[in-house]
C-alpha cells in the first residue's frame, strides 16, 4: 500500500498512538511517505519539534474521521466531520478525491477501522 514512514513517526511524535490504536471505529485518510516527501522543503522537520506538537496534531487530526466510512459510503460533494474539528470535502468528479488529494487505495479494513491511502497530506485551514 505504499510506505508510511513519515505519517508513523508524526503519529508518535503527536503521541495519538494509543489514540488511534484505540477502538474507533476511525476512518484514517493516511498520506504516503512520498506525499509528506512533496510538502515545501523544512516542513516535516519543523512540525515534529516538541514545541509545533499542538500544529502537528491538528493536521494529523484533520485525516481522521470518527466512524468507518468505506469508499461505497460516500456521495459526491459530500463533507465530514474530522477529529480536529473541521470538515473535509469528498469530491468523486475525476476519482475519489478528499479535500485535493487523490484516494490511491481505498478500503483497507483494520481492526478498528478503515484506511483510504491519499497522495497528498491535507491541511486544516489556518
Amino acid at each position: 500500500a505504499g510506505s508510511f514512514e513519515t505519517l508513523v513517526a508524526a503519529v508518535q511524535a503527536a503521541g495519538l498512538v494509543d489514540t488511534l490504536k484505540g477502538d474507533g471505529p476511525f476512518t484514517v485518510f493516511a498520506p504516503t511517505d512520498e506525499a509528506f516527501a512533496a510538502l515545501p522543503e523544512g516542513t516535516v522537520e519543523d512540525l515534529l519539534k516538541p514545541e509545533n506538537i499542538d500544529t502537528l496534531t491538528a493536521i494529523l487530526t484533520f485525516h481522521v474521521v470518527p466512524g468507518k466510512v468505506m469508499s461505497g459510503d460516500l456521495t459526491d460533494d459530500m463533507t465530514a466531520a474530522t477529529v480536529q474539528g473541521a470538515e473535509v470535502m469528498i469530491d468523486l468528479d475525476n476519482g475519489v478525491m478528499v479535500q485535493d488529494a487523490n484516494v490511491v487505495t481505498a478500503d483497507i479494513e483494520t481492526s478498528n477501522g478503515v484506511i483510504h491511502v491519499i497522495d497528498k497530506v491535507i491541511l486544516p485551514e489556518g
